[in-house]
């Protein structure tokens, strides 16, 4: 990802809430599968990592990115992490 694309990603996530939670239990399937589901109607999302998680906020992201098929970690704000996946060329392929 080149570092403009990441500037533009940052200033738009700038404005989006986080749309899920990373708790005591950490990156769960569960967890995976509601971001990876946010996904269907967003390309770039933030997910909250709250003090009880299990790993740091940038671990946490990462972990995120690995479980979801074409998800980047594009920043880390304190506890809050900004992920970004490209919508898929073909509208009818699903992962």
């Amino acid at each position: 990802m080149t570092a403009k694309k990441r500037a533009q990603l940052k200033s738009l996530a700038h404005a989006l809430k986080p749309v899920h939670q990373v708790g005591k239990d950490g990156v769960t399937d569960r967890a995976v599968s509601a971001v990876a589901e946010a996904f269907n109607t967003r390309e770039i999302l933030k997910v909250k990592v709250l003090d009880s998680a299990p790993e740091d906020a940038r671990s946490t992201g990462e972990a995120l990115a690995e479980g979801i098929e074409g998800a980047h970690l594009v920043q880390v704000i304190g506890r809050t992490v900004v992920l970004y996946r490209p919508e898929p060329e073909d509208p009818g392929h699903h992962g």
